[in-house]
């Protein structure tokens, strides 16, 4: 059962791209030509949107090197130390909607630190499929595309961020 899972996984990219290449011959669309066009547009994308990631790196860098970020945590910690959250699923909580490498690298260094069937592990490793990297995603979309009137997204994503992370909490507590 298993091999014919890795079997199969193993063909869906080239499968998608034959697809894509058929389909596209099927519609008289020059596939080739589409795909040039595509990849001549790609640097200028990079170029528009670098501002907008290198802004939210600098602030995500600045956010922990200036000791925000540890009182912000032990804030949370304190808050919701009744739950009996591990700080370092607490620490992911926080993280993970900043930065996806940093909350990975933060992950990695809490299965080194705790072990791979700890609390802390567990919860933060459903902290990480559950939540996103709000400001990450929002940088790099709303800068692609020149949004610059947010007044409700940012909330509203945190807020989803939240709720994803509250969850992820309850399913940890349920089932581990």
């Amino acid at each position: 059962m298993i091999e014919s899972f890795e079997y199969i996984s193993l063909l869906i990219i080239p499968l998608f791209i034959l697809f894509t290449v058929l389909y596209g011959t099927f519609k008289k669309i020059r596939v080739y030509d589409s795909f040039i066009a595509g990849a001549k547009e790609g640097p200028a994308i990079i170029l528009k949107i670098f501002p907008y990631l290198l802004t939210i790196f600098v602030a995500i860098k600045g956010f922990q090197a200036s000791g925000a970020f540890d009182t912000i945590r032990d804030a949370f910690y304190r808050l919701f130390g009744f739950l009996d959250i591990p700080i370092e699923a607490v620490s992911m909580g926080i993280i993970k909607p900043l930065s996806g490498s940093a909350s990975t690298a933060f992950f990695v260094d809490i299965v080194k630190t705790t072990g791979v069937d700890s609390m802390a592990t567990q919860m933060s490793a459903v902290i990480m499929g559950s939540a996103e990297t709000t400001f990450y995603v929002l940088a790099v979309y709303l800068g692609a595309v020149g949004i610059r009137k947010t007044r409700y997204l940012v909330p509203v994503c945190l807020i989803a961020d939240f709720i994803g992370i509250v969850v992820a909490v309850a399913v940890t507590r349920c089932f581990f």
